[in-house]
């Protein structure tokens, strides 16, 4: 006979293994229920208010101007549509908005009513964007990006349908490959500059928009081989048609690139192009030229320039508070209904003691 114990699929005799562990189920009486909904919807109707109020007082100037190329002149002139919307404390007036469009440039002039206090920042925002399709989501490769030497094979698996050149005779792929580096954001949006004799610039940096996490995803090549490197083609225009040592971009210090490559996970999004946090801008004339390259009409977007404040809870975003308040809202009319219910009405309730795991029966009870 063998001494082996006996296999067995039987769990070991533990409380987790077991299911002895103690556990505390709440009873839904209307004594907890009915204070749980009104301490709740208190809580939550004040949180939700204060968070509005907290978002109210970001300042916030948005300007369309997908339609500058088309509908606007040569010369200033106020458009015929509404294409800017200012949110700002106190301020009922707008922003008069003039806009000319002259050599591939969209020249917006525009009027703030009060101050921004600093820090400010200034995105670009398109709508009908799809950064989250998968195609285009793992249209990338990070070994490229992160300096070192990829096969071109690699390269045209990971970033298709734009990692080899085609027609190329030295397997010449794409720096940097891929969908989402092929259509980076490339308009060019200048410092804001005062109206008047004296003018003033108002300059945004590009440096600290992107997460300092993404900062290690990005190393220049120690080798880079300008023969088998060439730009995407969304590039060629501001870079050429190769890669030199002149031009090679250092993509380790391009913040704006990094901002882009995370890609959003909407398609109505805002992105960080530059930000000032030594000095308030104050209320004024501003002139702004914008170099228009990136084609939005052909997916039916939109693009817009936004300047704006923050809070200590982010930016503008008074859905939050609107939810906390509906929340609570709810919470306390139907703490009422119940309540009203449950005085004119009671439902009678059984014994909870009965309910209980160790419920030891009463004395002589099975002596009937």
């Amino acid at each position: 006979m063998s001494d082996d114990k006996p296999k067995t699929r039987r769990p070991a005799n533990t409380a987790f293994k077991q299911q002895r562990l103690k556990a505390w189920q709440p009873l839904l009486t209307p004594k907890s229920v009915l204070p749980t909904l009104f301490i709740l919807g208190v809580i939550f109707a004040p949180l939700g208010a204060f968070l509005w109020h907290t978002s109210s007082s970001v300042s916030e100037l948005v300007i369309d101007y997908t339609q500058c190329s088309k509908l606007a002149s040569s010369t200033l002139a106020a458009p015929t549509t509404s294409i800017a919307a200012l949110s700002a404390p106190g301020v009922s007036a707008g922003p008069n908005v003039q806009w000319k469009y002259d050599n591939n440039q969209c020249t917006l002039v525009f009027t703030l009513p009060a101050d921004f206090p600093k820090p400010v920042f200034l995105y670009y925002r398109l709508t009908n964007f799809y950064q989250n399709h998968r195609r285009y989501v793992k249209s990338f490769d990070p070994s490229q990006l992160k300096g070192l030497t990829v096969t071109a094979d690699t390269i045209e698996s990971n970033c298709k349908p734009l990692g080899k050149v085609p027609g190329s005779s030295n397997n010449a792929v794409y720096y940097p490959c891929g969908l989402i580096a092929n259509s980076m954001f490339n308009d060019t949006i200048s410092d804001l500059v005062t109206t008047g004799n004296n003018p003033t610039t108002f300059q945004f940096s590009d440096k600290g928009i992107a997460w300092p996490a993404d900062a290690s995803k990005y190393v220049k090549p120690a080798n880079f081989d300008y023969a088998t490197n060439v730009p995407p083609p969304n590039w060629v225009k501001k870079y050429g048609p190769a890669w030199n040592a002149s031009n090679l971009p250092d993509l380790s210090r391009n913040e704006r690139f990094q901002v882009w490559m995370r890609t959003a996970g909407l398609p109505n999004f805002r992105k960080l192009y530059g930000r000032n946090d030594n000095a308030d801008l104050p209320a004024g004339t501003y002139q702004m030229t914008i170099d228009d390259n990136f084609v939005v009409t052909s997916f039916g977007g939109t693009k817009s320039v936004v300047i704006s404040t923050v809070s200590f809870l982010g930016g503008k975003n008074p859905f939050l508070g609107y939810a906390y308040v509906a929340v609570g809202s709810v919470c306390i009319l139907l703490s009422v209904i119940f309540a009203a219910r449950h005085l004119y009405s009671p439902r009678k309730l059984g014994d909870h003691t009965y309910l209980s795991w160790n419920h030891q029966p009463p004395p002589n009870s099975g002596n009937n």
